[in-house]
Formats: structure tokens, C-alpha cells, sequence
């Protein structure tokens, strides 16, 4: 039987957390698992609506700018005397006009996603310092503040109140995907975009769709990361874009689009942020730590390509031999 690669991943996954237990002191406390799980958790959010896009055929690699414009809005709106409870749906219609800038530039315009978002991700994070400048804006409500970090548990369990709604989002983001006629236009816009235009597939819609719902989901994390470090900087989560990409494509969800599961981005998600707590906890220095990311982003891309080009030799070997 033929190990899929996403369940490969799950299984390397349970394996990193067994070793973590028997070899690392307080990595099964509920304190440290609170902690690992509430620290991935804005990563884990902006990599559901990835999934999605990348199944497309499509990347967003500004998410991480607009977390950090959408932190840098909300201490400025917060600063201004702004009520929080008026700042959220501000920061997320932020978010959706970001999504949408992207989305049309790629489906209007007819430029390809990877250099418009490379263009975006440095205007939103421009636009972060123009709204916050260097400092720092703090003393955000105790209330929402306190949801969000990771000593507040839902009761009897080490899940934060993000985390639960993380898991949440995940189930809604995998029925969409593998249950539901948009998940399959998805994975046929991705597979090939000209044949899925012909099947009555409304191609660009559906683009422009996917990146609203990326903005949308960035700019909330940056509202979750503004509350969970109870600090709101125009530099908010910069280079999260690598973690996201890392751990949808070490999840087995093939660049090229057409090809992938949401099990597998979670899973990869999950590694990425349970191999950092380790590391983390073995005093293992932060650069070592993003030389390991990087090297799982490599190995993500190039070991399925590996795969493939050994087995297609292998079968025309055989052919040959056959013949």
C-alpha cells in the first residue's frame, strides 16, 4: 500500500511529539502545550484560506503584511479612543480590502499572484509604518486581552479560546474543500485553469473569492496576535509569510495547485509548531530554529518531485523490460 504524503506527514508528526515526551522535561505540561499550540495559532489561521488558494493554483504571500497593517490599525484606532468592539469589524473590512486589491490585480489585471503579492507585501507593510510608525502601542482591554493569550484555557482542556476557533475554521475550511462543489472547482482550477473556465467554472470569481477570504483571515490574526502579545508594532508577525508556505506545502499540498488536503496543511502546521517548541525548550538559538523551517520548505517542495521523477523512470524501465 502506497503511504500518501500527507499521512506521512501525520505520522512524523505523532512521532516529533513522542519523542518530545520522552526525551524533553515539561513538554507534556499543559502549561507548555497551551503555550506550543496558542504560539502557531496566527500561522495556523492564514494558512487555511493558503490551502485553498494554493489548490487553486494561486499564492498569497503578503498575509503576513497584512497582519502586521491590521495590528498596526488596530493600536492606532485603539490609541485614538476608538471602542475596541468598533475596531475589529474596521481592521477585518481592512483585511477584505486588501484581499481584494490582490484578487484584482490577479484576475482582472491578468497578473500572476506570486509578483503581485510580492508588490503587496511590501505596500501593506509600508502601510503598517505609515499608520504606527517605530513605536509600540500598548494596554489594550483586559477582556479581549486575555482571551487571547495562552494562560486562559478553555475549562478541563490546554486549548486557548483562538485555538478552538482555529479548529473550528479547519473544519469548516475542509468540508468546503473536500465536501462541497466549490472544493472540487477548486482542485480543477488548479489542475487546469482553461478546462475548468469551459466546465462553467467561474474561474476568476472564485480567484477573487479566495484572496477576500485571505485578507479577511490575516487581518483577524493580526487582531489575535495584537491581543496575545499585548502590543500593536507595524513589524507584527514579519516573516510569517515563510511559516505559512512551509507548512502548506509540507503538508503535501503541490504548489502547482490541483493536488492537496487539509489534513496535510494542518499536520504541517502542527510539525512546524511542535518541532519549535522543542527546539525552543532545548535552548536551540532562534536562527538555528528558521535554518530548520527553511530546510522543511525545501524538503516540502523537492522530495514529492523526487518521488515522482524516480517512479516515472521505474515504470518506463519496466516498460521497456516488458516490451
Amino acid at each position: 500500500m502506497k503511504l500518501r504524503w500527507d499521512t506521512a506527514v501525520g505520522v512524523l508528526l505523532v512521532a516529533v511529539f513522542l519523542t518530545g515526551l520522552g526525551t524533553t522535561d515539561g513538554f507534556a505540561s499543559r502549561d507548555n502545550l497551551a503555550f506550543a499550540f496558542n504560539d502557531i495559532v496566527e500561522v495556523a489561521l492564514m494558512a487555511l484560506p493558503m490551502t485553498l488558494l494554493v489548490v487553486a493554483g494561486q499564492v498569497d504571500l503578503s498575509v503576513a503584511s497584512m497582519l502586521g497593517l491590521a495590528s498596526a490599525l488596530t493600536g492606532r484606532l485603539w490609541e485614538a479612543g476608538w471602542a475596541f468592539e468598533t475596531i475589529v469589524p474596521i481592521v477585518l473590512l481592512a483585511g477584505v480590502a486588501g484581499g481584494l486589491l490582490n484578487g484584482w490585480l490577479v484576475t482582472r489585471v491578468g497578473l500572476p499572484s506570486l509578483a503581485v503579492t510580492i508588490g503587496t507585501l511590501a505596500l501593506y507593510r509600508g502601510l503598517a509604518s505609515v499608520v504606527l510608525g517605530t513605536g509600540a502601542i500598548t494596554d489594550f482591554p483586559e477582556t479581549y486581552a486575555k482571551w487571547a493569550v495562552d494562560t486562559t484555557t478553555v475549562p478541563g482542556t490546554f486549548l486557548t479560546c483562538p485555538v478552538v476557533l482555529f479548529i473550528v475554521l479547519a473544519a469548516v475550511a475542509a468540508v468546503v474543500l473536500h465536501a462541497t462543489g466549490l472544493g472540487r472547482s477548486l482542485f480543477a482550477i488548479g489542475a487546469q485553469e482553461d478546462a475548468a473556465y469551459f466546465a462553467g467554472i467561474r474561474v476568476k470569481r472564485v480567484k477573487l473569492l479566495l484572496f477576500v477570504a485571505g485578507g479577511l483571515v490575516s487581518a483577524f490574526a493580526g487582531i489575535v496576535f495584537t491581543l496575545r502579545y499585548g502590543s500593536a508594532r507595524a513589524d507584527s508577525g514579519q516573516g510569517f509569510e515563510m511559516l505559512v508556505i512551509a507548512s502548506v506545502l509540507l503538508g503535501g499540498v503541490d504548489f502547482d495547485g490541483g493536488k492537496g488536503t487539509l489534513f496535510g496543511a494542518v499536520a504541517g502546521v502542527l510539525l512546524i509548531g511542535v518541532l519549535k517548541n522543542l527546539l525552543t525548550l532545548n535552548d536551540v538559538a532562534n536562527e538555528i530554529q528558521v535554518i530548520v523551517t527553511g530546510l522543511l520548505l525545501v524538503a516540502s517542495v523537492l522530495t514529492p518531485r523526487l518521488i515522482t521523477t524516480v517512479s516515472a523512470r521505474r515504470h518506463r524501465r519496466s516498460a521497456v523490460r516488458a516490451g
